[in-house]
């Protein structure tokens, strides 16, 4: 004779939320095991320790990078300083007469005169790197023991009219967001796949928050907030050295979606105006997380084997 078996509707009840609870508890701790870590921690200090060199109008100063100071408080933190920094250091010390004021329309400062003279621009590179162009704001470029730095005079203020059009163009843009910074085009181009994304509203991280103060924007903080948003996944990893990089201490992007750095492969960035883009000065080895951004036009993520 068949059993009947009957259950009570209290029961299936139990039985159900249990069996929710039990997948739920599942799918979280597979979630848990496969999540992003987070960035390695900064193993040591990053503190400039060493005695700097500038060449200026091709003569050469070298100064103790220990008494520099800060003329932007509102992004570095103490002991950190900028390029511009180094030339109002050897203006403090009687080195140099520097003249400079700071326009509010491109946040940044300017060289009104640089011993007598005007018309002044600078290269910039850290160890391991070379000579290359660039449109960045030297009040914004974080010195690093190891770096060279060259202030050198221009033909003409041509050249510095188009970049500080571009920065005034940059300062509308955050203005007209109501302070959000918010970048019409970000790309990424990895090995196996290209994504776009339009206006993206960009938060800080404070990832760097040994070098650069608190709800400072920088360009990696682009790779977060689309990782906050699921719209990729990455990886970063922190270097200490690279190759011939004595010096690096910096955080780079490792890995983005399927794509993963291997060998003398993997992901580099530009960011800024189109006029400017790649070698033309906006391509420059200045690490995303330390690299502070206004309000570019466009970032761009990109795979790359050298």
């Amino acid at each position: 004779m068949p059993v009947k078996i009957i259950i009570s509707k209290s029961f299936a009840i139990v039985m159900m939320i249990t069996i929710i609870s039990v997948s739920s508890f599942a799918m979280w701790s597979y979630q848990m095991s496969h999540a992003y870590p987070g960035p390695p921690e900064i193993p040591e200090s990053t503190l400039p320790t060493e005695d700097g060199e500038i060449i200026i109008n091709g003569k050469k100063f070298t100064f103790d990078s220990s008494k520099v100071e800060t003329v932007r408080s509102d992004l570095f933190n103490s002991g950190y300083f900028s390029m511009f920094d180094v030339l109002v250091h050897l203006d403090n010390e009687g080195m140099i007469k520097l003249n400079y004021h700071f326009d509010e329309s491109m946040n940044t400062h300017v060289i009104d005169s640089l011993n007598e003279e005007q018309n002044w621009w600078y290269q910039a590179y850290y160890s391991g790197g070379w000579s290359e162009d660039n449109v960045f704001r030297p009040d914004h470029y974080p010195w690093k023991d190891g770096t060279t730095l060259i202030f050198y005079k221009l033909r003409s203020s041509s050249d510095l009219e188009s970049i500080y059009s571009v920065w005034r163009e940059e300062r509308i843009r955050r203005n007209q967001n109501n302070g959000k910074l918010i970048i019409p085009k970000v790309i990424i181009r990895g090995n196996s796949f290209t994504k776009e994304f339009e206006n993206v509203e960009v938060t800080p991280h404070n990832l760097r928050n040994d070098v650069i103060t608190e709800n400072v924007t920088t360009a990696i903080d682009v790779i977060m907030t689309l990782g906050d948003h699921e719209n990729i996944t990455y990886d970063l990893q922190w270097y200490e050295s690279i190759g011939t990089a004595d010096v690096v201490k910096n955080y780079w992007v490792e890995r983005i979606d399927e794509d993963k750095g291997v060998g003398r492969c993997g992901f580099v960035y530009e960011a800024g105006d189109f006029q400017y883009k790649f070698f033309k000065g906006n391509h420059i080895h200045l690490p995303s997380d330390v690299r502070i951004l206004n309000s570019p036009e466009y970032v761009e993520f990109f795979w790359i084997c050298i």
